[in-house]
């Protein structure tokens, strides 16, 4: 895994809820499945991701191996009794 490019949606079905898209794909190339999972969705960023860049709140390794294996990756939202801490790293 060298760089990935990508852009970030912000899914209308849930607040914090983000679809990530390798830059070569489009929505029309998203399972059905999907496309009625994240109900709209509004672009919100480009990113380049690679193994040496944090994220905020998801594993980098895990958003480039899901966007190569499955052509995409889809954040959740946090889950609200489980507080995130920050490790102070």
């Amino acid at each position: 895994m060298t760089k990935i490019k990508c852009n970030i949606y912000r899914c209308s079905k849930r607040d914090e809820m983000y679809l990530y898209l390798p830059d070569e794909k489009t929505i029309a190339d998203l399972p059905e499945e999907l496309v009625a999972l994240v109900k709209e969705l509004t672009h919100v960023m480009d990113l380049e991701l690679s193994p040496e860049k944090k994220l905020a709140r998801e594993d980098v390794l895990l958003v480039m191996k899901n966007l190569e294996d499955k052509g995409y990756h889809l954040q959740m939202p946090p889950d609200p009794l489980k507080p995130y801490l920050y490790a102070g790293d």
